[in-house]
């Protein structure tokens, strides 16, 4: 078994965490750390659900890619989502990316007070190849 951590190109590094853990066994298994609405250089895009949640979903594609993933290999996400804020936008944003012909994969939705100062939204996905 292998376990790499991962930090692509394209989106921003952290000392703090790793923007995924890939395992690999038979099957790879990619564990994708909370992705917000931040773009390569740590940096908020967007102030609406909707705006954050596209920037989650291009995060989510460039580590999947850099693995050679898709989207369609998520098999979970968990979704965070401030109080006060529909997800519609973020739904929205999904089935914008979505490839229907995918099945979805589980989801589990939590309302939170709050993340980081203006962030909205957050996603962390389980992908396997």
């Amino acid at each position: 078994m292998s376990v790499r951590h991962i930090n692509p190109k394209g989106l921003h590094r952290s000392p703090a965490f790793s923007q995924a853990v890939v395992v690999e066994q038979p099957t790879k298994t990619i564990y994708i750390g909370g992705q917000n609405g931040v773009d390569a250089d740590g940096k908020l895009v967007g102030s609406t659900v909707g705006e954050q949640s596209r920037q989650v979903f291009r995060n989510l594609r460039t580590i999947l890619e850099s693995e050679g993933a898709t989207l369609g290999n998520i098999v979970h996400w968990r979704i965070a989502v401030v109080n006060g804020h529909s997800f519609d936008e973020g739904v929205a944003a999904f089935q914008e990316v979505w490839n229907r012909e995918d099945p979805p994969p589980a989801i589990t939705v939590h309302v939170v007070a709050a993340l980081n100062p203006g962030f909205l939204v957050e996603i962390d996905a389980v992908a396997v190849v």
